[in-house]
């Protein structure tokens, strides 16, 4: 009888076998690590028989996500649909006869993601922190973030194989995301190139491969929200701002949205367009430059 949390060996055996990415394990984990608080709070079993997960059960551990867990709407679809595919993977094994999602759709709410901009990014960079190293280093990698648009768990994973050097001796970091397994390309700028210098020697990066220290997606969070006070800055600031900013300020600064899905290792460039809307500045510049064109003409 197979059992949904006996799947995690399954899928880290695939991924020695270069079948799935580590961002998909790393996503079946954490969800697990909820179904197993699900089911023990409100189930009293560690574990469950595939052919026990219905869809009153998943709906269930939908509600207990955003109600006890207060994960928002598309945090807890995020966990619903990684259990789908743990489901779908299961049927096409045979594990399972009927997929208990046949029909059910879920759908995700439009977000409006934030971004800094420049005025705001400068004042982050500008602020002097080295009486306060904890809170340095994470808004350095927060800055190295913004001037590549990694995610954090990408940078926390980089390493210095994955710079390479162009016929044109330009650097580059080349890196497949940890989240969709997609390359990302992205020109090393002047400015992520001297943090990782800067941290060339840190002590939490002696003996390892890594490039920059990188410490927990919570611990940064907390610490990003003292770096936003200091800098005066009133938007809640996250991880996830930062790869948010790269695509808002490449926009604005006339990189094409193609050039951005390519850096940001998207499979569609739909997802780019969602991601990185068209910015008010960048359409009044654009306006502008229509204007200049008309000026001086006048009706007949």
């Amino acid at each position: 009888m197979h059992r949904a949390f006996g799947l995690t060996q399954k899928y880290r055996k695939r991924l020695e076998l270069g079948d799935i990415s580590e961002g998909t394990v790393l996503r079946w984990e954490r969800c697990v690590t909820y179904l197993k608080e699900y089911l023990k709070s409100h189930k009293k079993a560690e574990d469950i028989p595939l052919r026990d997960v219905t869809l009153p059960l998943i709906d269930d551990f939908e509600l207990w996500l955003r109600t006890e867990k207060r994960c928002g709407h598309n945090c807890a679809i995020r966990y619903i649909s990684t259990i789908r595919s743990v489901i779908r993977d299961a049927v096409n094994y045979k594990w399972l006869d009927v997929d208990p999602f046949y029909g059910k759709t879920y759908s995700k709410k439009k977000t409006n993601r934030e971004h800094l901009s420049e005025a705001e990014l400068n004042a982050i960079m500008s602020l002097d922190l080295k009486v306060l190293p904890r809170l340095e280093a994470v808004r350095d990698v927060f800055v190295f973030c913004c001037f590549t648009g990694l995610a954090f768990s990408d940078v926390s994973t980089l390493t210095a194989d994955k710079i390479v050097t162009d016929a044109d001796g330009e650097l580059w970091i080349r890196k497949h995301r940890e989240k969709t397994d997609e390359l990302s390309s992205i020109p090393l700028l002047e400015i992520p190139r001297q943090i990782i210098e800067k941290y060339s020697d840190h002590k939490k990066i002696i003996g390892t491969d890594r490039l920059l220290p990188v410490l927990s997606n919570q611990r940064c969070n907390g610490y990003l929200k003292e770096i936003a006070d200091l800098a005066g800055i009133t938007k809640k600031l996250t991880t996830h701002v930062a790869r948010h900013t790269f695509a808002c300020l490449s926009l604005d600064n006339h990189v094409s949205i193609e050039t951005i899905s390519k850096m940001l290792g998207h499979s569609n460039i739909k997802t780019t367009q969602t991601y990185a809307k068209m910015q008010d500045k960048t359409i009044s510049e654009d306006l502008v430059k229509m204007r200049r064109k008309f000026d001086g003409v006048v009706m007949a």
